[in-house]
């Protein structure tokens, strides 16, 4: 691996989740992904396939640009991976925010996400904190050595 080819793949996961998260996600998925129940699991699966589709585009067109290719069985594992992650963390209070709020309360991590109004919420900066934390461990699991 190297650091140009990390910080490459990163980039394009990183720019394809900002764009699927936002523009890819319909409002349905967005209002209903983090409900209880099978409609709640069904929103939140598809909002991660248009996420995975949209960012295995994203490094299609960084890697024809470089002129550069990655190992298939590598990206499908960091997809997956990433995958995962953002279904977890997207389930809200059914996945693993607020466990993970709960086992950080001492460093003030559940008032931090009950802060803010709308969209401006802590809920919402730790969501994306996350996600791309999970973007970047993605990227090296998609750019290590074979």
């Amino acid at each position: 691996m190297s650091l140009g080819r990390l910080g490459g793949v990163y980039a394009a996961l990183h720019a394809g989740h900002t764009v699927a998260d936002y523009w890819g996600q319909s409002d349905f998925q967005a209002q209903v992904k983090g409900k209880p129940g099978s409609d709640g699991k069904a929103a939140c699966a598809a909002h991660v396939a248009v996420l995975t589709a949209t960012q295995a585009v994203f490094i299609g067109l960084a890697c024809a640009a470089a002129g550069e290719r990655v190992n298939v069985r590598r990206l499908i594992l960091g997809l997956a991976v990433n995958a995962v992650s953002h279904y977890a963390i997207d389930r809200r209070d059914h996945g693993v925010m607020p466990h993970l709020c709960r086992a950080l309360k001492r460093y003030g991590k559940e008032d931090f996400a009950a802060a803010g109004t709308g969209l401006a919420t802590g809920a919402a900066l730790l969501d994306q904190a996350w996600h791309i934390g999970w973007c970047f461990a993605t990227a090296a699991i998609i750019t290590g050595k074979d």
